[in-house]
């Protein structure tokens, strides 16, 4: 259990920051063998820029279940932790390519910036004031 806890763990912490394209795949499966190839271009491609990584559903099962794969090659954009986008099926260099652009290229949303911005533009607005002549 602890090992299951443990890559859970590990698969959360990759995802967490930045952009990151998970490849949800199986030795068996032989679209995934082919689906490799440009997962490695696309490694070489975005390095330092996205993370790009495999998981074997068979060695992951619980993490697997627990994002919904229910058949590979499943693809998975994430940024900052959320997902962006899913694929299903073998994808093209081309698809995957003009997903993780948009997804780096997409603003990063972090809750606390974005409630600040908002209580500034309440106070900006004069909302945070009582009208005038009460």
């Amino acid at each position: 259990m602890a090992a299951k806890q443990s890559s859970k763990i590990k698969f959360q912490q990759s995802i967490a920051t930045g952009v990151t394209l998970v490849d949800f795949n199986a030795p068996w499966c032989k679209p995934c063998r082919v689906q490799e190839r440009i997962i490695n271009m696309l490694q070489n491609k975005y390095h330092g820029t996205a993370k790009v990584m495999t998981l074997n559903i068979d060695r992951n099962q619980d993490l697997a279940f627990s994002v919904g794969i229910q058949s590979v090659p499943t693809l998975i954009i994430y940024k900052d932790g959320r997902e962006m986008n899913r694929f299903i099926g073998l994808q093209t260099t081309e698809t995957l390519s003009q997903a993780l652009g948009e997804a780096i290229a997409q603003p990063t949303t972090q809750p606390h910036l974005k409630k600040q911005a908002h209580r500034e533009g309440e106070i900006r607005h004069g909302k945070m004031h009582p009208p005038s002549g009460s």
